[in-house]
């Protein structure tokens, strides 16, 4: 039997105050999706290293595939292998997962989005478009974050509101307090090596917890209490619906976790997802195959994740497909021109994924063109739709969350796109400035 020492049981009850600090939880009542007073859901995946677009999303015909064609010798996915999605437009074959999606119209291709920044750098790009203030890093609080602050229809005492499905909480939710980050229930628990002093360690830190009124004590006191309710559910055991298959890499098993939170009825509002690898300066495809390669499997694991995921919302009762709109997006695009190592180099404009059961599906947005004249700094594909446009069409059509001044410090002259159905929302004078929402 191991022999426990004060300095390591402290230890260890201190590792486990670190690992669970900054979480929030009331006790749930489970119930169905009707019980919830607002059902809606947010996840934004975030890939991170700036995809290239022009390989999702590849002129199929006319002068824009000349032009692209000419662009990309090496790269260049054939005509023949793309998969229509218009006269104009192909998608990747390693995306085909999404084509049905696309052809049911559940997911939106929206063209040439980004920011009007001219930065190529990853780090400032991501924390600009993060913070929801393009060009401004010391805004505070994220955008999902001022988001959560500003809504007057998510109650204040939700079990579980915001979820990051990884190892570090982006940017987009600093400042929340209320933000569970897990990229794997089965390590959410109490750090130690010895089983033996689980139960020991609990019951001590429960009444640590339960004497003092400081943030800090408050904040572990949530922390341990969503801890042991992770335990109580079995999250380890979940299995999705009859049909449904989880690749078995970390995008999926990520998405199956904020699947089986979804279910759980904690009351999540916002979860998160981040995809690393789309920085694609070399080796982006197999030389003489375009269509293979780096790029290709990695797209197409995001598309069976994507996939999968909807497929797990759509085929359990609740209506939770409805419930849930899944945007993904990327700080900035990459270079028109491919560079010498058969892989692309940083750009501007870029495009948004957004799926969802009441999603308008289809391409939207202005197409910039790849003609030199239309190009941005003759090189790079422009920006026609402000990124925060599309966030601006999920957060009041979708959430109901009309306050874009508090989301979206200085961004005026929204309008919206129509890929979305959901709440109209305006704001009214009586006697004070409330938002009013409505089908």
């Amino acid at each position: 039997m191991t022999n426990i020492n004060r300095r390591g049981f402290l230890v260890g009850c201190s590792a486990a105050i670190a690992s669970m600090a900054g979480a929030r939880l009331n006790y749930a009542a489970f119930g169905s999706p009707e019980d919830e007073p607002n059902q809606e859901i947010i996840i934004p995946i975030f890939l991170r290293g700036a995809c290239d677009v022009l390989s999702v999303v590849t002129p199929l015909d006319g002068e824009d595939r000349g032009h692209y064609e000419i662009a990309r010798p090496n790269l260049k996915i054939p005509a023949a292998s793309l998969l229509p999605l218009n006269a104009q437009f192909g998608l990747h074959p390693s995306a085909a997962p999404l084509l049905d999606l696309f052809t049911d119209s559940k997911l939106a291709l929206v063209l040439g989005t980004g920011m009007n920044s001219d930065t190529r750098s990853h780090f400032d790009a991501m924390a600009y478009m993060e913070a929801g203030t393009p060009g401004q890093k010391t805004s505070g609080a994220g955008w999902l974050t001022r988001f959560l602050q500003s809504a007057s229809n998510i109650p204040a005492d939700l079990s579980l509101p915001t979820l990051a499905a990884g190892s570090i909480r982006p940017a987009s939710l600093n400042g929340s307090f209320d933000t569970l980050t897990v990229n794997s229930v089965a390590n959410f628990n109490i750090s130690n090596s010895y089983w033996q002093w689980r139960t020991a360690q609990k019951d001590a830190l429960e009444q640590l917890y339960g004497t003092n009124q400081t943030q800090l004590h408050r904040a572990g006191a949530k922390a341990f209490d969503r801890m042991t309710l992770i335990e109580e559910q079995a999250i380890g055991t979940y299995e999705p619906p009859a049909g449904v298959v989880y690749e078995n890499n970390s995008f999926a098993n990520q998405l199956k976790l904020i699947a089986q939170m979804i279910k759980l009825q904690l009351g999540l509002k916002v979860a998160t997802v981040d995809v690393g690898g789309w920085d694609t300066h070399d080796g982006q495809a197999n030389n003489g195959a375009p269509t293979q390669g780096y790029f290709a499997d990695l797209l197409g694991r995001l598309s069976a994740g994507l996939a999968a995921f909807y497929a797990d919302l759509a085929a359990t009762p609740g209506d939770y497909a409805n419930r849930v709109t899944i945007v993904v997006m990327s700080e900035f695009g990459r270079r028109v021109r491919e560079n010498a190592e058969r892989g692309t180099d940083h750009g501007h404009g870029s495009m948004m994924m957004v799926l969802g059961g009441r999603v308008n599906g289809g391409l939207h947005g202005a197409w910039p063109g790849l003609h030199n004249d239309q190009l941005y700094d003759a090189a790079d594909l422009a920006v026609t739709n402000d990124y925060r446009r599309i966030l601006s069409e999920i957060v009041i059509r979708r959430m109901g969350n009309p306050n874009l001044g508090a989301i979206f410090p200085g961004y005026q002259n929204y309008s919206p796109l129509g890929w979305c159905k959901g709440w109209i929302c305006h704001l009214t004078i009586r006697p004070r400035t409330v938002p009013i929402c409505h089908w």
